[in-house]
């Protein structure tokens, strides 16, 4: 009666817990136990018998126990088969000798009785029948346990010293798993940190090294769930693959066992660690587990109990400085992406228009900076399907429009959108052979054509996650803005073009001067700017020479240059002085321009009759005056402020006296503000350096000369345009003769 209760108070706990339940009672109980088939074979054995024994308990797993134990008041004839157990499964008590692994025997007493349920099983406890022997056993398994406790303790001290403060989160995360490996004797271990996605692998010990390990475990996929949902360590047996699984070609999942309960469960097959047997252990931080640890033994090895609750107990430490850790990885890894998104941008400038040769320029950077590869979709059709030719796998048809795979976009031209699990996409890349992640930017029309692509990265390799995401939205919308900006950019310099192509700068011809003038664009495009000149003949011997510089570039300082050179051709016709021209042009450009655009302008009327010239320099920088007589060089020093920036600006004439074969130089800022490579200006003093060693040559090559000095000290990099007229006074006074 009193064992049918117990039986009873058993079957309460239920079938699937007593794995566990007998696995717990064979670690916890101080005899020798060995589970026997009903052929015989050892099923599995505690680590007290081998304590008795000296044998290793999982090397006897699967061999018939009469290897390990027999009656020895029981002979049996040498061609009579082996009894299936060399004891009656009775409970009742018998005297055994069990082989020792250095050699002979001990006597040891014995039960054994059958386990109740489907199939033959049989429990066999044994102690030994010598109490000195069994003394010295137990004392020797009490020192070996102090050894090994003194061992870990001392390994538990270190992890904690050596990861106090650590700044270093490499070195925290690498010195932690190879602390708990030499702690444990492992043969290496592997730590993954939780992300946006799932656990992506962060460190290895050095054991393994070029060994093939799982770079990444998704949320609610295998192995992390298992250990997340136990709540702490687990000691897990990686089981060999079973005849069918084999045949059936590549493997797709293993099985694990739950060395505490028995339980097993399966796990994709990329996440397979190297070990056979191995301790996995959740990290916990605010209830959520943020880390996972797998240590590791590459042969099967008796995990113990004591050495998983040592883990958890390390991890619990340690979640604090991991947390910290990994807030500090995260902050780096977002500067690193912001320095990405920097670079892209810049290569992004002038990015006209989508070509196929800037297209592959971007698709290299962009392949490089992130690890992807990029292939473009090529629609088909208006409302048909789409043309991918996939990396390693061919050309494909996609039978989706790029519409139908576009869920949400940036704006309303642009589309970014990740291949997400069950999802159309997701669906056709695996069904052509493609299990890495994937996302699909869309650009929308662009030059008359639809740009779309899918950034693709290999499944060995960790997924798109969400700070790349998030980089590749960005860099989306700069691609479009840029492009966008280049097609303005082009419009406007035709427009600009056409503008200044009806006004074109020139200098007309007036008796007694000749004059020559040069332009160089800053741009191999030649993109229009705003420098102006000219050179009006007017009644009486007169004649008024413009040189102008209008800020900005494109159509705004093309149709304010065009205006400006018109307003003062008017102007000098109606007889003003150039103060006066300057004063009534200032009053006309806050009118006229939307833009804040200002101008700096020299503005000279010679009165060759009188040898005269009147002028007005406004912000402009000092014109250049060469005295045939002497040889020397005048500055035109009255200065007074720019047009176009404030109203009631005052502004000066200054006066000049000319003789024949006087030469004067007007040039622009770009001149002087050229810089050489190192950053240095050419400088005021450099062009009149250059102006006075060039003013003895040929006068009809002088700015050619000039020009090309200021290309030598540049290395042809100009930062502005250059503009530069030079006059030569021939004739002056009441005669309409040339001087020979």
């Amino acid at each position: 009666m009193p064992a049918k209760r117990a039986l009873a108070k058993v079957d309460h706990v239920g079938r699937a817990a007593m794995p566990g339940v007998l696995a717990a009672l064979m670690a916890l109980s101080t005899d020798a136990i060995l589970v026997v088939d009903g052929v015989g074979r050892i099923l599995s054995a505690n680590p007290q018998l081998a304590s008795l024994s000296g044998l290793d308990a999982n090397e006897l797993v699967g061999t018939p126990v009469s290897d390990i134990l027999e009656d020895p008041s029981r002979p049996h004839a040498q061609d009579a088969p082996a009894p299936v157990l060399p004891l009656v499964a009775d409970g009742s008590l018998v005297s055994l000798s069990l082989r020792l692994a250095g050699g002979g025997a001990a006597i040891v007493g014995a039960r054994a009785d059958r386990v109740s349920g489907g199939g033959e099983t049989y429990v066999i406890v044994m102690r030994p029948a010598d109490s000195a022997l069994a003394a010295e056993r137990e004392h020797d398994r009490l020192l070996d346990e102090l050894s090994l406790a003194n061992r870990r303790l001392s390994g538990t001290l270190k992890i904690v010293l050596d990861t106090i403060d650590s700044q270093d989160v490499e070195t925290l995360f690498s010195e932690v798993i190879e602390q708990m490996c030499d702690t444990l004797e492992a043969s290496g271990a592997l730590l993954f940190l939780a992300d946006d996605t799932g656990y992506r692998l962060r460190a290895r010990s050095h054991s393994l090294e070029g060994k093939r390990v799982p770079k990444f475990m998704t949320y609610g996929e295998g192995l992390e769930t298992v250990v997340s949902r136990s709540g702490g360590a687990m000691r897990l047996r990686l089981l060999p693959p079973s005849e069918r699984s084999l045949r059936g070609g590549a493997l797709t999942s293993r099985e694990l066992m739950d060395e505490d309960t028995g339980a097993r469960c399966r796990i994709p097959a990329r996440q397979t660690p190297p070990f056979s047997s191995f301790i996995c252990v959740p990290m916990w931080f605010s209830e959520r587990v943020i880390a996972i640890i797998e240590l590791g033994w590459t042969e099967v090895h008796p995990t113990r109990r004591d050495d998983a609750r040592l883990l958890d107990t390390v991890a619990q430490y340690l979640s604090v400085e991991f947390a910290a850790a990994i807030s500090t990885m995260r902050a780096q890894r977002a500067q690193e992406l912001d320095a990405v998104a920097t670079r892209i941008h810049a290569m992004l400038e002038g990015f006209d228009a989508p070509t196929d040769e800037n297209l592959q320029s971007f698709s290299r950077a962009l392949t490089e900076e992130l690890n992807v590869q990029i292939v473009r979709i090529h629609a088909t059709g208006l409302s048909g399907g789409s043309r991918v030719s996939l990396p390693g796998l061919g050309e494909a048809e996609l039978p989706y429009s790029i519409d139908d795979l576009v869920r949400g976009r940036v704006d309303a031209d642009i589309a970014v959108v990740a291949a997400s699990k069950g999802s159309r996409l997701t669906r056709w890349l695996e069904e052509q052979g493609f299990m890495g992640s994937a996302v699909l930017i869309d650009l929308g029309m662009l030059a008359g054509k639809r740009w779309a692509a899918l950034l693709m990265r290999a499944p060995d390799k960790e997924p798109i996650d969400d700070a790349e995401f998030d980089l590749l939205r960005r860099i989306a919308i700069d691609v479009r803005q840029e492009v966008e900006a280049g097609e303005r950019r082009n419009k406007d310099t035709r427009i600009a073009q056409a503008l200044q192509s009806g006004m074109k700068s020139e200098l007309q011809e007036v008796e007694g001067i000749t004059a020559h003038a040069l332009y160089s664009s800053a741009t191999a495009a030649a993109l229009v700017g705003g420098d102006f000149y000219d050179l009006i003949r007017l009644p009486n011997r007169r004649a008024c020479v413009i040189l102008g510089d209008v800020s900005g570039k494109g159509v705004e300082a093309a149709s304010v240059s065009a205006a400006v050179r018109t307003a003062l051709g008017a102007y000098a016709w109606e007889g003003q002085p150039p103060a006066r021209m300057v004063r009534l042009l200032n009053d006309f450009l806050l009118g006229f321009s939307r833009l804040e655009t200002f101008a700096t302008l020299f503005v000279g009327v010679a009165d060759l009759k009188h040898g005269m010239l009147t002028y007005c320099s406004a912000g402009h920088p000092p014109a250049l005056l060469l005295r045939a007589e002497t040889g020397e060089m005048e500055t035109l020093d009255e200065q007074s402020g720019v047009v176009g920036a404030f109203r009631g600006m005052t502004y000066h004439d200054g006066h000049v006296s000319l003789s024949e074969g006087d030469r004067i130089l007007l040039y622009t800022d770009g001149a002087t503000e050229a810089r050489n490579p190192s950053g240095a200006f050419f400088g005021e003093q450099g062009l009149r350096d250059a102006v006075m060693e060039e003013a003895a040559g040929d006068f009809d090559g002088m700015l050619d000369r000039l020009l090309e000095r200021i290309d030598v000290f540049t290395e042809r990099s100009l930062d502005d345009d250059v503009a530069m007229v030079v006059l030569r006074f021939d004739q002056l006074g009441g005669s309409r003769q040339r001087k020979a």
